[in-house]
């Protein structure tokens, strides 16, 4: 396992098991379910406080709500990481092709701007 700077990676197209399993996450908390499902985690943590519950039931409603935090930051700084790499992947590619259009040839620059902004999945 490595841990390098997004820029630092080569751009292969293939994923790994996590960040497929990180996409998934992402799409389903930025869904309508994870916002009801996060009212009704916030709405029973104030239920269990209200009614005057046990200090366990207390404890165990903040440490789910806890729970909940840690998991979104680790999904929002994954969600971060894979945008800088896409921008900066796009960025390399149309500097290279600015490059080589300067230079007379630029087919192979061309082709990899193409590949970055996904023209290809456009048409």
């Amino acid at each position: 396992m490595t841990f390098e700077h997004p820029a630092k990676k080569t751009g292969t197209g293939r994923r790994n098991r996590f960040e497929r399993l990180a996409e998934l996450a992402s799409n389903f908390t930025s869904s309508a379910a994870f916002l009801l499902l996060c009212v009704t985690l916030v709405a029973g943590f104030a239920a269990v406080h209200l009614a005057g519950l046990s200090m366990e039931w207390q404890h165990l409603a903040g440490d789910a709500m806890g729970a909940l935090s840690l998991l979104l930051l680790a999904l929002l700084k994954n969600s971060e990481r894979r945008a800088e790499h896409a921008i900066q992947r796009k960025l390399d590619a149309i500097a290279a092709a600015l490059l080589q259009q300067q230079e007379g040839d630029w087919t192979e620059a061309h082709q990899d701007l193409e590949d970055a902004i996904g023209m290809e999945d456009r048409l």
